[in-house]
Formats: structure tokens, sequence, C-alpha cells
């Protein structure tokens, strides 16, 4: 059984209850406190008789800024697959393709290099 559930970075919760029936501990009843399902109900043996614990229901899901930042991969993949197929059919631009791979390695390794130099500077 889940008591409580809790959103994180990228994850919402709503709704849900962790409210859980009081029992009071009595030694001399070893059945108090038991928990059994019965149909479709949670129950709680409270000494004198079984007892419906309140359920509810819990939604989890993505936040605002991870659902954008997976819309943006999809359509940047999306993007990239149709770049990829045409750069098969059209010499053009299968060349502007390998330009822009090649300007991007170098950018890389600028980037890189600006960044050594700024540490020892």
């Amino acid at each position: 059984m889940i008591k409580g559930l809790q959103g994180n970075s990228g994850l919402t919760v709503s709704g849900g209850d962790t409210s859980v029936r009081y029992v009071n501990q009595n030694n001399n009843n070893p059945m108090q406190g038991m928990v059994r399902v019965w149909g479709s109900d949670m129950q709680v043996f409270d000494g004198n008789a079984w007892v419906n614990m309140a359920t509810s229901y819990a939604t989890v899901g993505l936040d605002q800024e991870t659902q954008n930042l997976l819309n943006w991969a999809r359509s940047k993949q999306r993007q990239e697959i149709e770049i990829l197929e045409k750069a098969i059919k059209n010499e053009a631009v299968r060349i502007a393709l390998e330009n822009v791979k090649e300007a991007q390695e170098q950018l890389t390794i600028i980037a890189h290099l600006s960044r050594d130099h700024e540490t020892t500077s």
C-alpha cells in the first residue's frame, strides 16, 4: 500500500489522501488493526468492527516545463529526420549538412579552448 506520493523536479502529484484511520493499540486483541480487502473496499478492524478506510486516487504527471522540453525535443528530432531524408535525395542539402556538422565541430573546439584559456588567465 502506498501511503503517499510527492512530486519532484519534473513531476507533479495532485489529489490523493494520506490520512489513515487511527486504531488504538491493544495487545489483548491481536485482530485490532488488521487490514483486509472486502470487495473493492479496504477495511481495518478497530477492535469492534471492520471499518472502511478512506480511499482516494492521486494523479501523477509531468510538469509544464518538462512537457515543453519533450515537445521541443520531438520537434528537433522531426526536423533532423526531415533534413537527413532530404540529404539522401538532394546533393546540395547533403553538402550543406556536412558544412553544418563541420561548423558545429569547430564551434565545440573553439568553445573548449576559450574555456581553458579563461580558467588559466
